[in-house]
């Protein structure tokens, strides 16, 4: 029997974030959350700083950011970032690195889901919005501060993914040729590229990570009451928000995933897993595919090898 198999962490999809994290010391490490305005950022960022942790929380406007740190209790330090512009990426990662010597946990919570069709024009081809902000921004960020993740005694990146990775397009997964949906847009099929380009972004940290001390993880929140979606025109999209009442959850239970992943101490040394409810949940389809993982990440870096550092690990 795997440890996937065996394993039972006592949550589930009723457990909040303070539960998941329910004993747990967080004193002296520090957490970077990205979103933290609203919703699932800012309530993990508010658990965790609870736990004793200083939270670096990052949200795209500074004013975002400082508003929500001053509304809780603990340690906190507010940076303005917009992960859909790889300018701003670069500059929040470099005061991050200037200021801090370490990072224990990278939470990357931000995303978009199904908005109207954007298209970011300042990497090597033109992106559809959802790829650029929920998979190539986050890839941007980790690896910027990867010499700080490398500087902690054991560090943790735990990747927002969803279980709506199913959505991603059926034959190929990534739609390498179509990553500005020239073709055609379909808004949830995009959100799934988008979020399966994170299951896989997972495979390829895992095993560039090994045997380094950093642990990788994806995480699936679940169907939550959040404005997420809040600007979407796809018809599929207001369908799953009418009719998903009795499979909701609240903030504080679709955060649980997020900070049990992020720190609860049962998976020190857990790594390269899919978790939902606090428990592990094995990856299916495209995101089992190794080398549709290793086609991205060489994509990934070409796309973004103007915003990028040198890094042997990543």
């Amino acid at each position: 029997m795997s440890w996937s198999e065996s394993f039972k962490s006592g949550f589930n999809r009723k457990s909040t974030a303070e539960q998941a994290t329910e004993g747990v010391d967080l004193t002296g490490q520090t957490i970077l959350v990205t979103g933290v305005a609203s919703g699932l950022g800012y309530e993990s960022m508010r658990v965790l700083a609870a736990r004793g942790a200083h939270v670096i929380g990052i949200d795209r406007s500074l004013d975002a950011a400082v508003a929500a740190c001053g509304k809780i209790e603990g340690d906190t330090t507010p940076y303005g970032c917009d992960l859909s512009d790889p300018d701003s990426i670069v500059v929040c990662a470099n005061e991050i690195t200037g200021k801090f010597t370490s990072l224990d946990v990278i939470l990357t919570n931000a995303g978009i889901m199904a908005p109207p069709l954007a298209l970011v024009h300042k990497y090597k081809q033109p992106l559809e919005i959802q790829f650029a902000v929920n998979f190539l921004g986050h890839f941007i960020l980790i690896n910027r501060l990867m010499p700080l993740v490398m500087a902690a005694p054991k560090a943790r990146l735990a990747l927002v993914a969803s279980e709506g990775y199913v959505t991603a397009p059926k034959k190929e997964g990534i739609a390498f040729d179509d990553l500005d949906c020239a073709n055609g847009y379909d808004a949830l099929t995009a959100y799934g590229q988008s979020k399966l380009a994170v299951m896989l972004m997972n495979k390829v940290l895992t095993r560039r990570l090994k045997d380094t001390g950093v642990t990788s993880n994806t995480i699936h929140p679940g169907v939550i009451r959040t404005n997420l979606a809040g600007d979407t025109i796809d018809f599929k999209v207001k369908l799953i928000s009418m009719f998903a009442g009795p499979w909701t959850r609240t903030i504080a239970q679709g955060a649980a995933t997020h900070c049990f992943v992020a720190a609860n101490p049962a998976l020190d040394g857990i790594t390269g897993m899919h978790f939902a409810d606090c428990n592990p949940k094995e990856a299916t389809g495209h995101a089992t595919d190794e080398a549709l993982a290793d086609k991205l990440w060489e994509k990934a870096e070409f796309l973004a090898q103007d915003y990028l550092i040198d890094s042997n690990v990543m």
